[in-house]
């Protein structure tokens, strides 16, 4: 039987920073793929930027300190909105679930009252699953712009009702 690690939750690395912009994500997947890390740097874009590296991102590890992912913990009034990204080699191995518990484990840390949500591409049903079985229910389906043009979501809330 395999063995599922247990993730826990460290301050991104500028090191780390850039392994993630190395990831290759394959279609349709690929919209995740970051942009090279110095272009990120140059634009300050994102975890390139200090501050809000520091302030919304994390770094995904397992308990042998080996990066497997990252969290962005996005303020909003009275809601923590995640963002993440499993390094594109550990998908489809069962470790979703135990990967998106800890991020939440850290979310609720981060902001006990605040509900946390995060969205989903209607079409991703392999996030919408692993989010399911995690503990979030899809509470809203609507349309916003994206870097290629509009697209449809879901959001989806956490439920405390299944706790991480």
């Amino acid at each position: 039987m395999k063995t599922i690690p247990t993730f826990h939750i460290a301050p991104l690395s500028l090191r780390q920073c850039e392994e993630i912009c190395s990831w290759i994500y394959e279609p349709p997947y690929d919209l995740y793929n970051w942009k090279p890390w110095t272009e990120m740097l140059e634009e300050q874009n994102e975890f390139a930027d200090p501050s809000i590296r520091k302030e919304q991102y994390a770094a995904v590890m397992d308990e042998a300190g080996v990066l497997c992912g990252f969290a962005q913990f996005f303020p909003l009034t009275g809601v923590i909105r995640l963002g993440l990204g499993m390094r594109p080699d550990l998908r489809g191995q069962g470790l979703g679930v135990p990967f998106v518990k800890a991020i939440v484990r850290e979310a609720v840390s981060r902001g006990p009252s605040q509900e946390i949500d995060l969205e989903v591409l209607v079409w991703n049903e392999r996030a919408i699953k692993v989010y399911s079985k995690a503990g979030f229910v899809i509470t809203d389906r609507y349309t916003r712009n994206t870097p290629t043009g509009p697209a449809e979501f879901y959001c989806m809330v956490y439920s405390e009702d299944d706790q991480a």
